[in-house]
């Protein structure tokens, strides 16, 4: 974005505006002088229609859902249809959170009902839509299963297992939350290896956290053993919905003996996350942890619905009112639209998508796992390694393509990872152009190696140091100058 800001600056001229102020009668106010600046606020001086042009042109060269294929595996980038957003644009849904109970009748009917399908959908008793975003689930579940533990005086319970193939956001939430850390190894398909889990069970142990499908996309066959041997080790199973997309319809998280979940709704049920939110991470449990349920609560009762407030063994209010609204309206929407009757298809698709990508690219690209998989895959790089091509000089390439690449080097078990997630919304036409695409820098990467490794050409930003531009960012425009 400062690479944009700059161009903005670039176009700037003295004393040119771009708008225009009606007149007032508010009586002038004196702000106090420690408020006030001391210089010049650096603002760019253009006109309307020059700054129309350049966001308009910036636009242009963003990349999204709208523009292009984005296969980010573990994010579930999927197209979800407009309506979502012109209803939760409704003037009736823009309302004020202190209005009266009683008018807002609709807006917290529509919150009590994408709670009960949601429990529908994962097998879980009772949702919470307060959570900002996925992330934030994840911990609002770690407090939740903290809480319960201590609740009955186990305060022993210190520990939260997570396999090594899990996602990052897994260890931080359980650390953000108090926990210990245990990792548990993973077996050569990322399952959760049994032997090695038997060993650290004990009476330290919280729970452990587990996406299924996991991380490579494969199926955890074992899931009910696992629960088996948590619980009675007298721990809780936290899903983490990450992966929930593909087994829509089909298996539901509460019936494999979870406790705890988080869903992403802002990229399962309502609008792909990339671009920084608004996010939504509702957490679902099993009814012995629905008293743990953050405040406040949206109820039914006999006279319409009613938020709850008073609750002694909440583990207290995690955001301001009830979350983020117009993500919620946008997720209604989309539950409403595909309808009970379909939801097996959103499952089913990703899983043809991904496995027909996945046998139509092994010949060239290395497949570490064989089996068939489910929304997910990883290759482990190019298979003819000899030109020294690595994963990230593919993804790169790949940019050149209008294709967003995969995403890289996740999981860390995997050395030249490049996870593919092709989503139930992208076509047979779609998904084939990708095939091509990844078919074609493959031959590249064989025949003319320099040209990949120097990708990309036809973007904005060129190949950049990527150490670099983590750790010293530059960050506003003044530094350019």
């Amino acid at each position: 974005m400062m690479y944009y800001d700059k161009l903005i600056f670039d176009l700037s001229t003295p004393e040119r505006k771009g708008y225009s102020l009606p007149n007032y009668d508010i009586p002038e106010h004196k702000i106090n002088p420690g408020l006030c600046r001391e210089d010049d606020l650096l603002l760019p001086e253009v006109s309307e229609l020059e700054t129309l042009r350049h966001y308009t042109n910036v636009s242009f060269k963003n990349f999204g859902i709208e523009k292009g294929f984005y296969p980010l595996g573990s994010c579930t980038m999927k197209y979800n249809p407009k309506i979502n957003q012109d209803i939760s644009n409704l003037p009736a849904f823009h309302l004020h959170p202190y209005q009266p109970i009683k008018s807002v009748q609709g807006n917290l009917e529509i919150y009590y009902e994408t709670q009960r399908i949601l429990s529908e959908l994962s097998g879980l008793d009772e949702f919470t839509l307060n959570p900002y975003a996925g992330a934030h689930g994840e911990l609002v579940g770690l407090m939740i299963m903290k809480k319960y533990h201590h609740d009955r005086g186990d305060f022993k319970r210190t520990k939260v297992i997570v396999p090594d193939s899990a996602h990052g956001t897994n260890p931080a939430s359980a650390a953000v939350a108090g926990f210990d850390i245990i990792e548990v190894k993973s077996n050569v398909d990322g399952t959760v290896h049994i032997e090695d889990l038997e060993t650290v069970l004990s009476d330290e142990i919280a729970g452990i956290m587990l996406t299924n499908p996991n991380t490579v996309g494969i199926f955890e066959k074992d899931i009910l053993e696992i629960s088996r041997l948590v619980h009675e080790a007298g721990g809780l199973l936290y899903y983490d919905g990450a992966n929930l997309n593909p087994i829509l319809g089909v298996a539901r998280p509460g019936d494999m003996g979870f406790d705890i979940m988080h869903i992403n709704l802002h990229k399962t049920f309502s609008t792909p996350h990339g671009g920084g939110g608004p996010g939504s991470g509702p957490v679902g449990v099993k009814e012995f942890l629905r008293p743990y349920l953050p405040k406040p609560v949206v109820v039914k009762t006999v006279n319409g619905f009613d938020i709850e407030m008073d609750n002694d063994t909440t583990i207290g209010q995690i955001s301001h009112f009830y979350g983020n609204f117009g993500v919620v309206i946008k997720a209604y929407t989309y539950l409403l639209t595909v309808g009970k009757e379909h939801f097996e298809y959103v499952g089913k698709l990703s899983v043809l998508n991904a496995n027909y990508i996945k046998e139509s690219l092994k010949d060239v690209y290395e497949l570490p796992i064989e089996s068939v998989c489910k929304h997910e895959f990883v290759f482990n790089g190019l298979r003819d390694k000899t030109q020294h091509v690595t994963t990230l000089d593919i993804a790169k390439r790949l940019l050149d393509y209008d294709v967003h690449p995969p995403t890289i080097y996740f999981p860390l078990v995997i050395k030249e990872a490049l996870m593919i997630e092709p989503p139930e919304t992208e076509s047979k036409q779609t998904v084939d152009h990708f095939i091509n695409v990844m078919r074609t820098v493959a031959e590249e990467a064989r025949t003319n190696p320099e040209l990949v490794k120097g990708a990309p050409y036809t973007t904005v930003v060129k190949r950049l140091d990527e150490a670099k531009a983590a750790r010293q960012p530059i960050v506003k425009y003044r530094d350019l100058l």
